[in-house]
């Protein structure tokens, strides 16, 4: 048997599992206890789209009915007018609206792309290679996942001043490369990864980079998908002006924050316009979530392959 023969049979067998072992597993449940379990489920999805169906609702109500109580969950004259003024608003400012879109889709995917790569690269090593103080470098990235952002604001700030990085897409795109949940999340999902199946690529002669690149990140793609999601969720609605005082680099939320103003009368007389914001904001979040649900469903719920 040729090297390459026993690379191509492991590689099929553990894709075999690891697609596999769901399937293996068989719940005996009478078809009332499914009923039941579907009832359930129903119930507890339609109180969790209650929130994002108000939300929705809410940029379609006219002025008079933002502040009806008890609050109506959907509109008695539908109106567009609050999408139609909040684009009217945004038309007013020096900067184009199009330049605001430029800004936050540059920032969240460049972060998000950056974040990705730089995370599996540095998770690689410590979920399959051996070397000094490799635990101890772990348990660091285990410890920076209980600081927030607000802890981490001023030494971020501090540190992108040193390097003259403040009002720059940088100084928003970089702070992003090195979240640490990333890290983590990969290099969790890489150790389940078989040893067997990186030594028969080593027999066949595959460097390290054709490791990396053709078969650990193929087989952590549900893993890698999550933290694509997570990633946009954190960046796209990002809107410090600790960072960027320019107009023309500001983010979106930033420019859409601005024109709802913020605990004062003004903030109540776009109350209509902050509901129609708030759906803009979650559209891009929704969209990649309904694209890469089953591969995140997939992470949550597969245990990954076994040797």
């Amino acid at each position: 048997m040729t090297a390459s023969d026993f690379t191509i049979k492991n590689r099929h067998k553990h894709r075999i599992t690891f697609r596999g072992l769901n399937r293996s597993k068989k719940v005996n449940r009478s078809k009332t206890g499914t009923a039941a379990l579907t009832v359930l489920l129903l119930l507890f999805s339609i109180f969790m789209a209650i929130p994002m169906l108000l939300i929705i609702s809410n940029s379609f109500k006219p002025q008079d009915e933002l502040f009806v109580f008890p609050p109506q969950l959907f509109p008695t004259n539908p109106t567009f007018g609050n999408y139609r003024d909040m684009f009217i608003v945004m038309s007013t400012s020096n900067v184009p609206f199009l330049r605001y879109v430029f800004n936050s889709f540059l920032v969240t995917g460049v972060g998000t792309a950056g974040h990705i790569i730089i995370s599996s690269m540095c998770a690689y090593p410590l979920a399959k290679k051996k070397f000094p103080g490799k635990n101890f470098l772990f348990t660091l990235v285990v410890f920076s996942l209980m600081f927030n952002a607000d802890v981490t604001a001023i030494p971020n700030y501090l540190v992108m001043s040193k390097l003259h990085l403040v009002d720059t897409y940088a100084a928003l795109i970089i702070p992003a490369f090195g979240m640490s949940l990333g890290l983590y999340l990969m290099k969790q999902f890489m150790e389940q990864i078989p040893d067997s199946l990186l030594e028969a690529a080593r027999i066949d002669g595959a460097n390290q980079n054709v490791i990396f690149w053709r078969i650990v990140m193929p087989n952590v793609k549900p893993a890698w998908l999550t933290l694509l999601l997570l990633s946009v969720q954190s960046l796209w609605p990002i809107g410090n002006n600790n960072f960027i005082y320019k107009e023309e680099l500001k983010t979106l939320p930033c420019a859409l924050n601005q024109i709802t103003g913020s605990g004062t009368t003004v903030n109540i007389a776009r109350a209509g316009i902050g509901a129609a914001v708030a759906v803009f904001m979650m559209i891009i979040p929704i969209l990649i979530f309904v694209f890469s649900q089953s591969n995140i469903i997939e992470t949550m719920s597969s245990s990954g392959m076994k040797d």
